[in-house]
């Protein structure tokens, strides 16, 4: 079996029992064999990106030790949304639940499925306050995820009631 690494995943749900979903989703993960649950952020509630008219949506991120392959791994995250009712209509568009991989230890990757590390994440204040809850030291593209996020706009980003 190979090394376990280290592998962080972004979740997020805007329909339904926000809350529901994403314990689901947590479950499910360290229900897997080839995955363990290390840690998981507190939830946020942010509004959402995309179409308007959405609710909110409810954000946190996973910590996990896994022996899966990036792609395995992205394979086992769709088929949890699936589990949820998760429908792709529409490009941001309002989800029951939304999982993504944002690192897999220190692999890059880019492909038509993945790219590694996730290519917006430095970005979004949703994604990195949770984030910072886990990993503030994490050095990404040569600034730590707290560095990162000083430099982003966190006042949409607000704890999850």
């Amino acid at each position: 079996m190979p090394a376990s690494v280290t592998a962080y995943v972004a979740l997020g749900s805007n329909l339904g029992d926000r809350h529901a979903h994403l314990a689901a989703a947590l479950l499910a993960l360290d229900a897997l064999p080839s995955i363990r649950l290390v840690a998981s952020s507190p939830i946020y509630e942010t509004a959402p990106l995309g179409p308007a008219g959405q609710q909110d949506y409810l954000n946190a991120v996973a910590r996990l030790a896994t022996h899966l392959a990036p792609h395995a791994l992205l394979d086992a995250l769709l088929a949890i949304e699936q589990s949820r009712g998760r429908l792709r209509r529409e490009r941001w568009g309002p989800r029951t639940l939304d999982l993504d991989l944002l690192l897999h230890g220190e692999t890059t990757l880019h492909d038509p499925r993945l790219t590694l590390p996730h290519p917006a994440m430095l970005g979004r204040a949703f994604v990195l306050t949770p984030l910072h809850d886990l990993a503030p030291g994490l050095v990404l593209s040569g600034r730590t995820v707290a560095q990162h996020l000083a430099l982003l706009d966190r006042s949409g980003v607000r704890p999850a009631a």
